[in-house]
């Protein structure tokens, strides 16, 4: 008679565990609540990137038009410059005064190079760098340091730290190599005949 209460005690606790997971677990209606909201989010960044990978490549393109319209409008000062040097060629009084007006434009155009990122490479007596010079011919100048540059054939520039055209310059042969030039020419040279016969001592056929 005592287990019967057990067993109602029991069936109650269960009946309660139900009704707690009932009110735990989402509801079909719930649940395509939710769906419907992902799905619209999902739209939304799917319509936001399109219009992205529409717009950037237009703003590209406008920004490369206004940095090239920049340039050019910072190199029309040069070219009025030059052209007014030009047309006043013939009356200047002598060729002095012609190359100082081409000075000026040359230091313009470095000055508008310059506001842009760009500068020359250092080259003539520097040392010899292979990033930033290439050496066209070697001399020797036994006053000058090993591998410095002793003459610039033409500018090198840079463009923000980085080399858009290496200096074309001379570099100064180490006296090292040239002695070398020469012991290996000296070697060459042993052994032949010094009249230039080509005729062997009869001693040295015994």
């Amino acid at each position: 008679m005592i287990r019967k209460p057990r067993k109602t005690e029991k069936h109650k606790d269960s009946k309660a565990q139900n009704i707690e997971a009932e009110k735990t677990e989402p509801t079909i209606e719930e649940l395509l609540i939710e769906k419907d909201e992902l799905l619209g989010q999902l739209q939304r960044v799917s319509a936001d990137y399109a219009n992205f990978q529409k717009r950037v490549p237009k703003q590209i393109a406008d920004s490369v038009g206004y940095q090239k319209e920049h340039v050019i409008r910072s190199l029309l000062p040069v070219l009025d410059n030059l052209e007014h040097t030009l047309q006043n060629a013939d009356s200047a009084e002598n060729i002095d005064v012609l190359v100082k007006g081409i000075k000026i434009i040359h230091d313009q155009m470095l000055d508008i190079l310059k506001s842009h990122g760009v500068e020359q490479i250092a080259a003539a007596g520097e040392a010899f760098d292979p990033s930033k010079h290439e050496a066209m011919m070697r001399k020797s100048e036994p006053d000058q340091e090993d591998n410095i540059v002793l003459e610039e054939f033409q500018k090198g520039y840079m463009l923000n730290s980085r080399v858009i055209r290496p200096s074309k310059v001379i570099v100064n042969k180490p006296a090292v190599e040239e002695s070398h030039q020469a012991q290996e020419e000296s070697r060459q040279g042993e052994g032949t005949d010094p009249h230039g016969t080509g005729e062997c001592d009869e001693n040295d056929t015994e």
